[in-house]
């Protein structure tokens, strides 16, 4: 039977991808979770992969036609494990999310206590969160920032370590901009006899760029999506130590998964080969300054940032002292009509509820893959602020909007289809 002929083309849905990829193309995207992956990463997870079902492992399926599924699985393996210097890596998990449920599955039992970051101190919903299936099936603890410095301060997190005597600690936030030293994790798991485990989904393009601390040779485990600052394909990936390699494995498959995608396992090889070229650790550089830039920009405009700036690819904005009665819920809709998208947060001890905020939260690797630096964040700020001071001023932010235009369109991110 074949496929519909063109006269009878889904229209409404390419019509639509069209119009995403023109929103993604000619706006500036600050979502800290997002990036432009490469046309070799959208090839691979658009190929003929999709169409193989693959239950298992290489050697190990239970289909038969997998010889050339296992090569491309077992390639990007090996240099996910050389990106990283692990023992062993699962890259079947579908996302973030599922690769930490499988790590629990694997190396706890419900009810079990955990030690993570709150997250409306920064951490994942993943890490706890009482309405996420990690919350609902483990005993959660929960560390917070410093009152005052907004940071994290490893007294308490020792303390209520030694507290609670968790069989796990989870490192790792989503939307904490400071530095993550592994160490001193790793010092209070030692101490209290709890295995350690590093989520670095925001980071892992950083780590990989050398532009933030490597916590794999630290970590009993550490989980990280592929997409974000690593900029490959949506999806998931967990590296263990030899000792645990069994346990996680089986909680992948079968314990929390059926075929894997191996259209994305192939998009995920290439990212990592793309991860592993000399002109990723200068991206993974740009990423950092161009934060920095930002953050400083953004603070000359009258905005606070949560700890008091950055040290990797995003920061936390505080929008109170900037205007009392702005909520981070009215700035993310009025910057989506300028161009320019970003998301609300919360901020440490917010007042308001999460699905209102007083903050926002920006990141850089979007912009910095369009090759921008330095001198577009301080455009970047000023827009921001000029939207934000006119948010009830249609012409003004239609001003803004094709500014933004403009400046897109000087760093284009793909070629126009003819």
């Amino acid at each position: 039977m074949p496929w519909p002929s063109e006269t009878n083309r889904d229209t409404e849905v390419f019509g639509l991808i069209d119009k995403e990829r023109e929103r993604q193309t000619t706006g500036l995207q600050l979502i800290a979770s997002e990036n432009f992956t490469s046309p070799d990463v959208m090839e691979a997870t658009g190929s003929v992969l999709t169409n193989k079902y693959a239950e298992g492992y290489p050697q190990k399926r239970y289909y038969g036609g997998n010889a050339v599924v296992d090569e491309i699985e077992a390639l990007a393996i090996e240099r996910v494990k050389k990106l990283f210097g692990a023992d062993h890596a699962n890259v079947q998990p579908h996302s973030g999310a599922s690769a930490n449920m499988a790590v629990y599955l694997g190396l706890i039992k419900p009810g079990d206590t955990v030690l993570g970051l709150s997250l409306d101190h920064g951490g994942h919903l993943t890490h706890g969160s009482p309405v996420n299936a990690s919350g609902i099936l483990y005993n959660f603890q929960s560390f917070r920032v410093g009152a005052t410095d907004e940071r994290l301060d490893f007294d308490q997190i020792r303390d209520l370590a030694i507290k609670h005597k968790p069989k796990l600690i989870v490192a790792g936030t989503t939307s904490y901009p400071r530095r993550l030293e592994p160490q001193p994790f790793r010092a209070i798991a030692d101490e209290v006899g709890a295995l350690m485990m590093f989520d670095i989904a925001h980071i892992a393009g950083l780590v990989a760029g050398g532009a933030h601390p490597n916590p794999v040779p630290y970590a009993d485990v550490v989980t990280f999506t592929t997409h974000k600052t690593l900029r490959g394909p949506r999806g998931g990936c967990i590296l263990t130590t030899a000792a645990h390699a069994a346990a996680i494995d089986k909680a992948v498959f079968p314990g929390s998964q059926g075929g894997p995608l191996e259209h994305a396992v192939a998009a995920k090889a290439v990212a990592f080969h793309e991860a592993m070229q000399p002109s990723f650790k200068e991206y993974a550089q740009q990423i950092v300054k161009n934060a920095a830039a930002l953050a400083e920009a953004l603070s000359k405009q009258g905005f606070r940032l949560v700890s008091g700036g950055t040290d990797t690819h995003m920061m936390v904005v505080d929008l109170q002292p900037f205007d009392a009665e702005l909520t981070g819920k009215e700035s993310q809709l009025v910057l989506d009509e300028a161009g320019i998208t970003l998301n609300k947060n919360n901020i440490p001890n917010d007042p308001r509820s999460p699905f209102v905020t007083s903050g926002v939260r920006i990141g850089t690797p979007s912009v910095t893959t369009q090759g921008m630096k330095e001198p577009e964040m301080a455009l970047i700020a000023e827009y921001i602020a000029t939207t934000l001071r006119n948010r009830n001023n249609p012409a003004v932010v239609a001003e803004v909007r094709a500014k933004v235009a403009a400046l897109c369109a000087k760093f284009p991110v793909y070629p126009k289809r003819a």
